[in-house]
């Protein structure tokens, strides 16, 4: 299966969601990729977007290892891998320090994308977290538990493709996981697409936009 682009991907995700009929359905995107998939979503659900931004903390002297990760600036979640902060003798004082200059630039990239437009509080919906595909499902994983904690109704994970094992694996993290391919083997999520250029931040502001309008209008 090759998508034509993220729109496409979006129109593909956003045909077998329909079918759901979900309650007080919220779509979250995880930017930038994730935003234009997210918009065919919401346009077809008529449901509100928003963002789930994620900020890796790395593990001292070994930035790449993430010993936890950082979601959103507003009322915001730490998710620890506590096995990597044991091995490194950190503590949670120390983790939420580490974290402060990953929730500015979190803080810096909402205002810049949503132009202090407030975040939409998922508890009691049914939140629909989407990315344009899933490599390694470190970054979704600690989206997932983010909105978890923020209580909606049901948890849904919608990505148009994945590795079959990591999907297997996300799959514990939420009410129900869409995905629409799973190949082996998996290489990188560019290569399900025939069009994977860069999603810009003018792109993810627009889409935004129009997704504020339709709300203004009564749509969702």
């Amino acid at each position: 299966m090759i998508f034509q682009d993220r729109r496409d991907a979006g129109q593909a995700l956003a045909a077998t969601l329909a079918t759901k009929d979900y309650d007080a359905p919220l779509v979250l995107a995880l930017p930038r990729g994730g935003v234009p998939v997210a918009i065919e979503v919401a346009r077809t659900l008529k449901a509100p977007m928003d963002l789930v931004m994620v900020r890796k903390i790395g593990a001292p002297g070994q930035p790449e290892l993430a010993v936890a990760a950082v979601v959103n600036g507003d009322d915001p979640q730490i998710v620890v891998n506590a096995a990597i902060a044991r091995s490194f003798h950190l503590s949670q004082s120390d983790i939420e320090e580490m974290s402060n200059p990953r929730l500015e630039e979190i803080r810096r990239r909402r205002e810049l994308y949503l132009k202090g437009r407030r975040q939409v509080s998922p508890e009691g919906r049914t939140a629909i977290v989407i990315d344009d595909g899933i490599a390694t499902g470190a970054t979704v994983r600690a989206s997932l538990r983010a909105v978890r904690a923020r209580k909606p109704a049901r948890l849904v994970l919608a990505v148009p493709v994945a590795p079959p094992d990591v999907a297997q694996d996300l799959a514990a993290e939420v009410d129900e996981l869409i995905c629409l391919h799973r190949p082996q083997p998996f290489g990188a999520i560019g290569r399900f697409y025939a069009d994977f250029a860069q999603t810009s931040d003018a792109e993810v502001i627009a889409l935004l936009d129009e997704a504020e309008s339709l709300a203004k209008q009564g749509q969702v």
